[in-house]
């Protein structure tokens, strides 16, 4: 053995010797199987350049892509009781909030946010499909009820963006009670004459659909979300009929008036900046701003034109 084994090689094979690429470059489209890169995902808002496929993205990424620079401040929502009803299934439900914590790095299903898209102030909820399902429990109810209390203070609109499987069955009957207390809150918007605009984003289901998901003013969808109370499996069962295709999908709740737009999640931001301005009888939405001038420059203009003289 000698400095030549020693050193020399493990430091030649450690040069040369292959890297392992990290795990996290790359994502798989879940519609097309397209494998992409994942700053490019990242920057077409988790919309597959393939196919179009919408995937799942955070309130916090919605917001950063939606509000001006992604500038945006917190809504603080009133934290509720913890296990109301001390329930437990395979798992104790505080042990099941912890790991959603853990995974999501959110305190709950719902985000609420102010700030402004296109110089239009607004106020925003979103809903994390990754926490627990999205599933309204009490902290959603909170979360909405918050946000439109917000929204009447300082006049401004609401949009809220759902992404849910229903009620939180941890929370039994105190999670139902958040459909007519969402709804309540929805209408005292609309006596406020304040526009509540709706985003349904994959998948929309269960009592959301009975109660503040269903009633914007505006009912805007992503492409291809699955929007309904009981899931097309269910139904197909019960009545024994094979349904159309693409049933209960955007594109079909759409063409039967249930919604008024669907709309590309990277197109979402100037409709609802459009949108709302028509909405708050604003004037129309500016596309680029110039520089404000300098009033010392133009003052000092003339002088200079004279020197040169």
């Amino acid at each position: 053995m000698n400095w030549i084994t020693n050193y020399v090689r493990p430091r030649i094979n450690s040069i040369f010797s292959r890297r392992d690429t990290p795990e996290n470059l790359w994502s798989k489209c879940d519609d097309c199987g397209t494998m992409l890169f994942h700053r490019e995902l990242a920057n077409n808002l988790n919309v597959c350049t393939s196919c179009g496929h919408h995937m799942g993205i955070t309130p916090r990424d919605r917001f950063t892509a939606l509000f001006d620079g992604g500038i945006f401040t917190e809504v603080k929502v009133p934290a509720p009781i913890e296990d109301p009803l001390k329930f437990r299934d395979q798992k104790k439900y505080p042990d099941r909030m912890k790991a959603a914590q853990k995974s999501t790095g959110e305190k709950e299903a719902m985000l609420v946010a102010e700030g402004e898209i296109g110089r239009t102030p607004i106020i925003a909820a979103a809903q994390d499909f990754s926490f627990m399902g999205g599933s309204m429990g009490m902290y959603v109810g909170n979360a909405i009820i918050a946000g439109a209390e917000r929204a009447v203070k300082l006049k401004r609109p609401l949009v809220l963006f759902s992404a849910a499987g229903g009620a939180r069955m941890q929370e039994g009957i105190l999670s139902l009670m958040q459909m007519p207390r969402t709804t309540v809150a929805v209408q005292m918007l609309k006596e406020a004459g304040l526009p509540y605009i709706v985003v349904l984003t994959h998948p929309t289901t269960g009592g959301v659909t009975a109660s503040y998901a269903m009633l914007g003013d505006v009912q805007i969808a992503e492409p291809n979300a699955l929007i309904c109370f009981a899931g097309p499996r269910v139904i197909q069962q019960t009545i024994g009929e094979k349904l159309p295709e693409g049933f209960q999908r955007a594109e079909y709740l759409l063409d039967h008036g249930m919604l008024d737009r669907v709309t590309p999640r990277t197109e979402m931001r100037g409709e609802l900046i459009q949108i709302i301005r028509m909405l708050m009888d604003m004037p129309p939405p500016v596309a680029g701003d110039l520089p404000a001038p300098n009033l010392a420059e133009a003052a000092d203009a003339p002088a200079a034109a004279d020197a040169k003289k």
